[in-house]
């Protein structure tokens, strides 16, 4: 059965994007078949799965209009191991175009139903917004795992983010559900981390996953190179957590 997650956070630099390309290339090391969903117009997933976005012919914007389908706009992540349905500026648009279209928050839903047996996962990176993009992202998935640094603002917008799944649920997808906070670029040396983790832990309790990922220089540099860091640098501390986070998702399915 292919899972279907978004990576999701309403603020911004909070790891969605290096989370959303590492997990996918550690559940590939783990032996399963994943596609990405690069739903973000900057297109960060696609640069950093190693496809030049300025190259393509279709991508999710096509898709997402009914111009193209997702045999046709997916691409191969050479460095990663997994397929990716890529974006790049042209789905700026798209936010306006689908105003007007039937079925506007399903649409993505409907375009991966069509390729969803031939994945063990699809991974969804969405913008850091509340779009209709990320409403697109949120009704075609099974779960939102949501990445966020352990300090004080990240936790007064986790709220937010909170409040717009469980309107997504009651309205539009009853499927959908929290799976779970990833605590990002840990500093375990800072009291201010320690303390807001200690608060994740106490509020939500299981639904914070046990991996923790570490800050990592390896894992920075890695986009610029057009690799995961699990491929640019497969012994550093943030790819082996990554991995490790993989491993984990693993058996979060098979708990009964």
């Amino acid at each position: 059965m292919t899972r279907i997650f978004c990576i999701a956070n309403q603020k911004g630099g909070v790891g969605k994007t290096t989370t959303t390309i590492n997990l996918a290339a550690g559940l590939v090391h783990l032996q399963q078949k994943v596609l990405l969903v690069d739903l973000d117009p900057q297109g960060n997933a696609t640069m950093g799965s190693g496809i030049q976005k300025a190259n393509l012919e279709n991508s999710v914007y096509q898709v997402l209009l009914g111009l193209s389908d997702v045999h046709e706009a997916r691409q191969i992540s050479e460095s990663g191991g997994f397929d990716v349905l890529p974006s790049n500026r042209d789905l700026s648009g798209a936010e306006v175009e689908l105003v007007e279209l039937e079925y506007r928050e399903h649409r993505l839903k409907e375009a991966l139903l069509k390729v969803s047996d031939q994945y063990d996962f699809i991974l969804i990176d969405c913008p850091p917004a509340l779009s209709m993009l990320t409403i697109n992202g949120l009704c075609a998935a099974d779960g939102v795992i949501i990445p966020m640094q352990c300090e004080y603002y990240a936790l007064e917008g986790l709220s937010d983010l909170v409040n717009t799944i469980k309107h997504v649920h009651a309205n539009l997808n009853r499927d959908l559900q929290i799976i779970g906070l990833l605590r990002v670029m840990f500093d375990k040396r800072a009291t201010l981390s320690q303390h807001v983790s200690a608060q994740l832990e106490k509020h939500f309790g299981d639904k914070v996953f046990k991996t923790i990922i570490p800050r990592s220089v390896r894992l920075a540099e890695a986009p610029s190179y057009g690799m995961p860091g699990i491929a640019f640098d497969p012994r550093s501390k943030g790819a082996q957590a990554y991995i490790e986070f993989g491993n984990e998702m693993l058996t979060w399915l098979d708990r009964p």
